[in-house]
């Protein structure tokens, strides 16, 4: 059974009071996994109310570079259609068919597209194409030159991550726990490497990587982070991030959906009711570890390493070991996005479309505004000193921090 990981994970899972009978587990509904342990009946105090904004003192501030609109955005399932950067382009797609590019610098329109289908995964770019995957589980590639499609190919699922290229083959995850490789040429299936799924899985994938030594990694529901040939999918190496523990299906997703951060020889990986984990690139051995819960991505500066739990606390660990050099439990359950940073400050985004900055020095909120009145939950992108930020609604803004 897959679940929608919503904004903060608001799967509820109610269970009737006939529980004291024999009845257990009934319907998972919309509600954060841990609500259910904590709040079994439904009281009317919710244990995890999102946090109200208090006041800042603004120390930044914060200039719309340019604005644009994508269609309808991320629609009105959960979905999370992240922009890509590449070569002075932002590449944008939205649930109900555009595709479009943009001159990061100055928002000019390069050009516009529509496929006839619901996107549910993307967006991806590199080697002069741009690549989606849909509902109807196909992975299309365009040029970036024009916006022409180049081929498009049915995989055994739907997409939810970004597809990526090395110029030889486009690699991409499914929803169905496989990684396929397609010729970047014609689309024309490689490989394909599967996992099992476990019984429940939150509902997305993370990216996969593609590493200079030609190998593709990737991370998988059940826990597991797997290196394979990029030219063959022969196994490399395969590690746990996280190892199932409960009871009950619920207690034991450990999903890995947050997108891996390459850091040299080191890829760094998260996982739900898991871990944060570092391992060598080569040989898959553990570089570094501890226990933490997340289904973001990480990011990295001033020596630290960032990323949000499922609270939404935010944290800097000193790199390389389990050292908190501060935590920010200001904004928590807004269901924040990965961390981004740039500059001086680590960027998140929330649930009501506010975009917040936090000082890499010490995790003060220093800055804030308003992006989409829908809210914000794709991952922030940076480029050469900007900030890109697509809103739930579709609306495409780059910022500049002064």
């Amino acid at each position: 059974m897959i679940m929608n990981a919503g904004l903060n994970i608001r799967l509820y899972r109610k269970l009737s009071k006939v529980l004291f009978l024999g009845l257990i587990l009934s319907v998972i509904n919309s509600c954060g996994i841990s609500d259910w342990v904590r709040n079994p009946f439904g009281d009317d105090e919710d244990p995890r109310a999102p946090a109200e904004l208090m006041d800042i003192a603004s120390e930044i501030t914060i200039n719309r570079n340019w604005r644009i609109d994508v269609g309808n955005g991320q629609g009105d399932n959960f979905k999370k259609l992240t922009p890509v950067l590449d070569g002075g382009f932002v590449f944008a797609a939205s649930d109900d068919g555009e595709i479009l590019a943009v001159n990061s610098t100055n928002g000019d329109l390069m050009w516009q597209t529509e496929v006839e289908a619901t996107i549910t995964g993307g967006v991806g770019a590199g080697d002069g194409i741009v690549m989606i995957g849909t509902e109807e589980a196909e992975l299309v590639v365009f040029n970036q030159s024009d916006g022409e499609e180049v081929w498009r190919s049915r995989v055994s699922s739907e997409i939810l991550s970004q597809p990526k290229t090395n110029g030889d083959i486009v690699v991409a995850q499914t929803v169905d726990g496989k990684l396929v490789a397609l010729d970047r040429e014609d689309g024309l299936q490689r490989w394909t490497y599967e996992t099992t799924l476990p019984a429940l899985t939150l509902r997305g994938t993370s990216s996969p990587v593609l590493t200079s030594e030609g190998t593709v990694i990737a991370g998988f529901s059940n826990g597991i982070l797997v290196s394979v040939a990029a030219e063959d999918g022969v196994w490399n190496w395969e590690e746990r991030v996280a190892v199932p523990d409960g009871q009950y299906d619920i207690e034991r997703v450990i999903d890995v959906d947050g997108d891996l951060l390459v850091d040299g020889s080191r890829i760094l990986a998260s996982s739900y009711q898991g871990n944060l984990m570092a391992f060598d690139t080569s040989s898959g051995q553990i570089v570094w570890g501890m226990e933490a819960s997340s289904y973001h991505g990480m990011d990295q500066g001033f020596g630290n390493i960032y990323y949000n739990d499922d609270r939404s606390h935010l944290f800097a660990l000193r790199n390389n070991s389990s050292d908190v050099v501060w935590q920010n439990e200001e904004l928590q359950y807004r269901e924040l996005t990965a961390p981004k940073t740039i500059s001086n400050y680590v960027a998140v985004a929330d649930y009501e479309g506010y975009l917040h900055l936090v000082s890499q020095i010490d995790g003060r909120i220093i800055g804030r505004v308003r992006i989409d009145n829908e809210g914000v939950r794709s991952n922030l992108l940076s480029d050469n000193g900007k900030l890109i930020v697509y809103g739930n609604s579709g609306s495409l803004v780059s910022l500049t921090i002064e």
